[in-house]
């Protein structure tokens, strides 16, 4: 399996589709389905059956998005950007924001 260029945590724009132009962050990731699910982003109504844990009724929630709808944002000036990797001189390998050069921060 290719390593994934986006992970859970990271601040992300929707390219295309009825949430075009949002931001958002990354809450998880999907890799066997190719989807991540973003912060207010693709958002849906489910009706909900009550149960002893939670109340019933029509709430809202975010649905997975498809990766290729979605692009990290660079760090630099925050417009979509691709990822690529580099290996810094003690070894570690980053990944880095093609639009600027900046090294995208880890995230926990």
């Amino acid at each position: 399996m290719a390593s994934l260029k986006i992970k859970k945590g990271d601040h992300v724009i929707v390219l295309t589709g009825r949430d075009k132009g949002k931001h958002g962050e990354v809450i998880e990731m999907l890799p066997k389905e190719n989807r991540a699910i973003v912060r207010g982003v693709n958002v849906v109504r489910r009706h909900e059956k009550q149960t002893a844990q939670k109340q019933g009724g029509i709430i809202s929630k975010e649905a997975p998005i498809q990766l290729s709808n979605i692009a990290l944002e660079d760090p630099k000036d925050g417009k979509p950007t691709r990822v690529g990797f580099k290996v810094l001189a003690d070894g570690k390998k980053v990944r880095v924001a093609k639009r600027s050069g900046e090294v995208i921060p880890e995230t926990k």
